[in-house]
Formats: structure tokens, C-alpha cells, sequence
């Protein structure tokens, strides 16, 4: 955490214009204390003080800043100052933030990066968004099986300065094809005069440049590792991809999942970013349908309208009927999708998660029931509320909420699997929306259990 002191230092030295102080002050910083400092400041402080940083010094800053203020920096910034940057930056950070400019200041800023770094560039925002080839990049180091381990230490050593890891080192043909990947340890451990071949055992895990950045995810996750190469379909080894490019999709994805389980549609900014009218909008949608949904539970509830008259003790549980369905879909729903994001089960499954959750749904129903109708038992023995009938009103509960979890559970279980079934994405099935599906099943049951227990009594 950036001292108090240290900022009023910098904001005065701005103020009186000692400009040459300042440029050597800043230099006695970190990149990650030198964002805190920028991110901290108004606009015209923030502009002045980037100035001020050397080139290498102002790519690191440049690439861990905020979205907005980059942006901001990219439209006051002078074209050189900005060109310089783009180039020094790694091409995969480049990449992203140029996803998130307008088309027309992209092929501006592109046309000033150097022909190399253009043609790169240009490749990586070739493929599709939400693919491995937005994610990589170009700088690893590249061995030839028939190199002793001294010419590659010599080479990593001319070469390796531009690399994005050095812990993995990869193989290929004199086609380009990637043909191993083998571990910095192994040439630092073996004889200068060994060669690459004979440290090869060609098991290796590769990416495909159009596969899903999703799938890329679990294959990190399975393999531990913190690199991985992306190839063409053709085998040809095109870059690679960071494990920290990974955890920051992880992190997007897990965010949207999260945001689609409150019952509401994933924001594309952070929270406090979002525009109050697009907030509303994210969130209006599925509130009108769960609402429509719930409109279902009171024509339920009208349907048996006769048999709440004749036994007007029945309503009084409703409210425990309609949470206990919602509460246990809700569980299970989002056991289910945690569960198929982290790849712990195929839908080929999907009989194993059934058979699960009907045994653990009539187990939870159970207890529920029992405490349900224990419940009921203790009450009557101190205020006789529930009337003459009053241990088939505690059965019609016990049973009703055996049914109900059950089917709460099956419901919230399934749900999940069929939308990924069909193509959809398993967190529209948002713990709300099972909640309200199971609500207005969970009453039916309710009633129909009612029917059949209180008929000739109460009914």
C-alpha cells in the first residue's frame, strides 16, 4: 500500500513544476506501485506523471492499468509516445486492449506499430474472440532436435530476453511443427555435448489456435502447468499461452457464471463501471420473468381455491412449502454447474448426478419432513391450533415436503445438463429461476398431497 506521504510528495512536486525530480523519483519505484500512484490521481496529474517514465518502464506500468485509462492515455498521449509503447508491449496485453477500441482507432494505432509487430498483431485479432489464438503470444523460444545443450543455453542466452517464460522449451521440425516440449531443468542438468534429441520423449500438450478458451482452461487446470504451446491444424507451432492469461479468463468466466446464478444477465464491465441505465437493463429482464413465473404460483393457488376455504390451516405452511422446494433446487442447481465448470463429471453422466439426487433429495425431504411434523406435534400440544385433524395436517406437511425436496432437487440437478445438452449456457438455469419453477410445482404437490390425506376430514 502507496505511503500518504509519498503521494503528497509526488502531487507537490507536480504543483511547483519540478518536473526533473519528479522523473527521478519515479524511477525509484515498482511498476505495480507506480499504477497505484497513476490509477490515485486525476487526469492531467496522471498524463504528466506517465510522461515522465522511461520507455521500458512505461510499457510495464501501461499494461497493468485500467482499461480507461489506458483508453485515456491512447487519445492525449503524442502518436509517437504511444507508438513506442504498443511496440514494446507484449503482443498478447496488446491484443486485449485493442479488442476494446473503436474499429477506426484500431487500424490507426495497428498501421503505426512496426512491420513485425503489425503482421503479429494483425494475426492475433484474426481469430475468433473467444478462441486461444486471442490469448497467445509469439514469444517463446524454438530448439531443433539435432542441438547439444550448449548451443541452446547459448541460444536462450542471445534470445531469451524477448521470451514471455523460459521454464518450457519447445521443439520443432524444420517445417515449424512442434514436435516436443521439454523443461529448462533438463538442459540445465544434463552434459553441454547432449543433444536435444536425446531429451526428447515426444509427450507433449498442445492447444489448438480456434479452440475454446474454455476448453484451454480445464487442459491448464488437468496438465499443471503454467504454459502451454498453440499449434495450427497443420501442427505448425504458432506461440504459446501463460497460465496468467488463464486465470484472468477463469476469473471473467467465474464472474458471469456467478452474476447469471443471482438471476440477472452477465455485466460486461465491473460493477461501478456500468452505466445506471445498462445496469437496470441487465437486471430487468430476468426480474420481468421470474415475476411472470411467480404469477403462475398465485393461479395455483387460485386453482384450489375451494380446498384452501374448507381448510384454511393449509395456508399457513405454504410459505415453508415454497422455500424448502426453492432452497433445495437452488443447492442443486448450483452444485451441478460448479461441478461441469471444473470438468468433474461428461453429461454422458447425467444418470449418475440422477441417481445422486434422488437419493440425496428423498434424504433432505425426509429430514425436512420429520422437522416439519415434529413441528406441528409440539405446537398442538400447547395451543390445540391445528384442530381435531391435526395429525393428518402434520403427515399432509411431512409428506408434501418429502415430494417437494425431491423434486426440487431433480429439477435444479437437470435443469443444467439439458440447457448444456442443447447447446446453451448451464448458468441461464440461475438458482432464481429454478427457485421459482419449483415453487409452483412444490404448491401442486402441496395440494394434491392435501386431497389425497384430508379428503373425508377436513376436505
Amino acid at each position: 500500500m502507496m505511503q500518504p506521504q509519498t503521494v503528497e510528495t509526488i502531487t507537490s512536486l507536480i504543483q511547483e513544476g519540478e518536473f526533473f525530480k519528479l522523473k527521478q523519483l519515479l524511477r525509484n519505484f515498482q511498476p505495480a506501485e507506480l499504477v497505484e500512484i497513476i490509477e490515485n490521481e486525476e487526469e492531467r496529474e496522471q498524463l504528466i506523471i506517465f510522461r515522465l517514465l522511461p520507455l521500458q518502464l512505461a510499457t510495464e506500468v501501461f499494461e497493468f492499468l485500467d482499461l480507461e485509462v489506458q483508453k485515456h492515455f491512447l487519445e492525449n498521449l503524442a502518436q509517437d509516445k504511444i507508438t513506442d509503447i504498443l511496440n514494446e508491449m507484449s503482443p498478447d496485453d496488446r491484443t486485449a486492449l485493442l479488442e476494446f477500441l473503436p474499429a477506426n482507432f484500431v487500424a490507426e494505432l495497428v498501421q503505426n506499430l512496426s512491420e513485425e509487430e503489425r503482421k503479429v498483431t494483425l494475426q492475433l485479432l484474426g481469430y475468433p474472440e473467444y478462441s486461444v489464438g486471442r490469448l497467445m503470444t509469439p514469444d517463446y523460444i524454438a530448439l531443433r532436435e539435432d542441438w547439444t545443450v550448449q548451443q541452446v543455453l547459448d541460444y536462450i542466452r542471445q534470445h531469451g530476453g524477448q521470451s514471455e517464460t523460459l521454464s518450457v522449451l519447445y521443439v520443432t521440425d524444420q517445417n515449424g511443427r512442434l514436435i516436443d516440449d521439454i523443461r529448462i531443468r533438463e538442459f540445465l542438468l544434463a552434459q553441454p555435448d547432449t543433444r536435444v534429441s536425446e531429451l526428447m520423449d515426444r509427450r507433449y500438450v498442445q492447444l489448438m489456435a480456434h479452440q475454446d478458451q474454455e476448453e484451454a482452461i480445464d487442459i491448464f487446470r488437468r496438465n499443471d502447468r503454467i504454459a502451454l504451446p498453440v499449434v495450427s491444424e497443420q501442427g505448425i507451432l504458432l506461440g504459446i499461452v501463460t497460465l496468467d492469461d488463464m486465470l484472468t479468463i477463469r476469473e471473467e468466466e467465474d464472474t458471469e457464471d456467478i452474476q447469471k446464478l443471482g438471476g440477472s444477465e452477465a455485466l460486461d464491465e465491473p460493477y461501478l463501471d456500468t452505466p445506471l441505465l445498462r445496469m437496470v437493463q441487465k437486471r430487468a429482464g430476468w426480474l420481468v420473468v421470474l415475476f411472470l413465473g411467480e404469477l403462475l404460483t398465485a393461479s395455483a393457488m387460485q386453482f384450489f381455491e375451494g380446498e384452501l376455504q374448507k381448510a384454511i390451516i393449509l395456508v399457513q405452511f405454504v410459505p415453508l412449502i415454497i422455500s424448502s422446494g426453492g432452497n433445495s433446487g437452488s443447492q442443486a442447481t448450483s452444485l451441478i454447474i460448479r461441478a461441469m465448470s471444473l470438468g468433474e463429471f461428461r453429461l454422458g453422466d447425467w444418470w449418475l448426478v440422477l441417481r445422486r439426487e434422488i437419493i440425496s433429495g428423498l434424504a433432505l425431504g425426509v429430514i425436512l419432513g420429520v422437522v416439519g411434523f415434529t413441528r406441528i406435534v409440539i405446537w398442538q400440544q400447547f395451543s390445540q391450533v391445528y384442530g381435531e385433524h391435526w395429525l393428518l395436517v402434520a403427515l399432509t406437511v411431512g409428506v408434501a415436503l418429502v415430494g417437494i425436496v425431491l423434486w426440487g432437487s431433480l429439477a435444479g440437478s437437470m435443469l443444467p445438463l439439458i440447457l448444456k445438452r442443447l447447446g446453451l449456457d448451464p448458468a441461464t438455469s440461475s438458482a432464481p429461476f429454478v427457485a421459482t419453477l419449483v415453487d409452483v410445482t412444490g404448491l401442486i404437490i402441496y395440494f394434491t398431497v392435501a386431497l389425497v390425506l384430508l379428503k373425508g376430514t377436513l376436505l
